[in-house]
This record gives C-alpha cells, sequence and structure tokens, in this order.
C-alpha cells in the first residue's frame, strides 16, 4: 500500500494543476522538484514537494517566471505569496456550526455530513443555506485542503455529499418555481480547465429562486460546445464558474475568447475567486458574486420589460 505521504505524478498534477510533462521539464531545468524513486522507477514526491510546488504555482499564475523562483527555500516562497492572499473575510456568526461541518468530514461520518446539511436546508430555507452555508462551508474546505489539513480524497467525499444535498434542494425549489415574465435563459457551466462544480450548483439554487431558466451543462464543456450550447438553446446568458484552482491568466484567456465567440447579444456572467481576482480584466463581463445574482436578474428584467 503506498504510503500517504508518498505522492504519484499524477497525483502531484492533480493536487498543485501542473501538467506532468511542466514537472518534469524543471526537474532537468532546476533540479526541482526532486523525486525520489519507487521499485518500479515511478517518481514520488514528498508532502514537502506539494507545498513548495503549490506556492510556486500561485506566484506563477501572478506573473513570476521560474527562473526567478524555483531556487528560493519554501519559507521565502510563502512569504512572497503572502502579497497576493486575499484579505480573509470576517468570521461568519455561524462558524461553531460551519467546524462542526468539517469535523464530521474529518472523521469521514459521510451519511451523517449529508442528513446533517440538508437538514441546514430545511432550517433555512435553500436562498439562505447556499449564502451562509454553502458558501463559507466550501470555502473553509478549500482553504483547509490548501494548508493540507484535507486530502483531495476528503475533498471529494465533501464535494459528493455537498452536491447531493444541493441537487435534490435545487429540484424541490425548480418544482415550485414560478417564472416572471421576461425570466432569463441562463446556461451554466465551466471551460475545460475547470472541474470544479459546487459554485454552479449554488448559482443554479439562486437562479432558480429568481425564477430564471435554467440548463446546466455541467464542468469543462469546450468553448465550441458552449457556444454551440447557447445557439441551440437561445440562452440569454453563460454563467461561469471559476474556483482558485484555475488561474487568472486562464480565466481571462477563456472567457476573452468566449466572449469573443459569443458577440454581444448574449451576456456573459462570471463568479468565483478567480473571476473575482482577474475583474479588470474582464472587459464586456459582469463578475457577479452569489449574493449579486438576484440584483442581475432583475436588472436583466427590468430591462428587457422597458425593451419589450
Amino acid at each position: 500500500m503506498k504510503d500517504m505521504d508518498q505522492l504519484t505524478i499524477s497525483d502531484v498534477e492533480r493536487e498543485c494543476a501542473i501538467a506532468k510533462e511542466t514537472l518534469r521539464v524543471w526537474e532537468r531545468r532546476y533540479d526541482f522538484p526532486k523525486p525520489q524513486r519507487d521499485p518500479h522507477g515511478e517518481r514520488i514526491y514528498s508532502r514537502e514537494d506539494v507545498e513548495r510546488l503549490r506556492l510556486v504555482k500561485r506566484l506563477l499564475d501572478h506573473g513570476y517566471r521560474p527562473g526567478k523562483i524555483m531556487h528560493h527555500p519554501t519559507s521565502e516562497l510563502a512569504e512572497m505569496a503572502a502579497k497576493f492572499a486575499p484579505a480573509a473575510p470576517p468570521p461568519p456568526e455561524n462558524l461553531a456550526e460551519l467546524i462542526g461541518f468539517i469535523e464530521l468530514l474529518k472523521a469521514h461520518r459521510i451519511p451523517e455530513l449529508r442528513q446533517r446539511l440538508g437538514h441546514a436546508v430545511e432550517a433555512r430555507g435553500l436562498r439562505a443555506f447556499v449564502l451562509d452555508v454553502a458558501a463559507p462551508l466550501a470555502r473553509m474546505v478549500g482553504d483547509a485542503w490548501e494548508a493540507g489539513d484535507i486530502a483531495v480524497f476528503e475533498e471529494h467525499l465533501f464535494a459528493e455529499a455537498l452536491e447531493s444535498v444541493l441537487h435534490a434542494a435545487i429540484a424541490a425549489a425548480a418544482a415550485r418555481a414560478a417564472h416572471a415574465a421576461p425570466s432569463p435563459r441562463v446556461l451554466l457551466t465551466t471551460v475545460p480547465v475547470e472541474r470544479h462544480g459546487i459554485g454552479l450548483l449554488m448559482a443554479e439554487a439562486l437562479l432558480v429562486l429568481e425564477g430564471a431558466h435554467v440548463l446546466s451543462l455541467g464542468v469543462q464543456t469546450p468553448l465550441a460546445e458552449i457556444v454551440a450550447a447557447v445557439r441551440s438553446q437561445r440562452a440569454d446568458v453563460v454563467g461561469l464558474s471559476f474556483s482558485l484552482s484555475t488561474s487568472v491568466r486562464a480565466t481571462v484567456e477563456n472567457v476573452t475568447e468566449l466572449r469573443q465567440r459569443l458577440g454581444d447579444a448574449v451576456e456573459v456572467w462570471a463568479g468565483g475567486a478567480s473571476a473575482a481576482a482577474a475583474r479588470r480584466h474582464l472587459a464586456g463581463v459582469h463578475v457577479v458574486g452569489l449574493d449579486d445574482i438576484a440584483g442581475c436578474v432583475a436588472i436583466w428584467r427590468a430591462r428587457h420589460q422597458a425593451a419589450g
């Protein structure tokens, strides 16, 4: 059985969002990372390697060149990366509740985690659950993964539990939804480099509550297929989600290309941490937080009522 502190090159690619070939190039060119080899000659990386690679990746996303930073020790890389850390939001009022969910995850009590999330939806209602529980909890899990306090498989267990609860709540809300006229037709997805779908589900929940017509394509849809779906479904808006796992550069490149392909008849709304960081580079795009969705739908509706 593989030691949990020994990672394959595929593990590192997933955890750090750095391509295998890039890792091999850095190894030859900069002598880092410098993995050990298992009995079969395959590369094995340590948790320390992964921590340092995450810092390198963060700095590269902010414009540093590999040759300028690769030989810095981890402590110096951390100091450099700290300059780009977003300001920490104030602790939520329900922090104890959120910590309780995290403790269930770490204890691998997933059925109980799913059950308690479901009870939170019933107690709060879907809108408050998304804004006050799901969004800050997802952020806390992401921070814990970034700090190495949660393993990749635990992050996946959390995502599966939260997604199952959101799917059920969205289905129930959609069955009760009343579509005021006019209502935007919103196509939700992520671009090929973004594999996280929790942001999409949270946006879908809030859009459904506002009476929007929502079509979700799930994650990692090629840009050409997004354009084809927009035309086929006569979408008014394309909603894209970008987590911190997608670099600011990749966010800007994908959104800019999609904006050009779609033309001006379709609005693009982009949400998530990476979109927020890229805001000033996203001309012609609405950068939308979850708590902005109701207002965006109301503005869209008012504009089209006036035009109609």
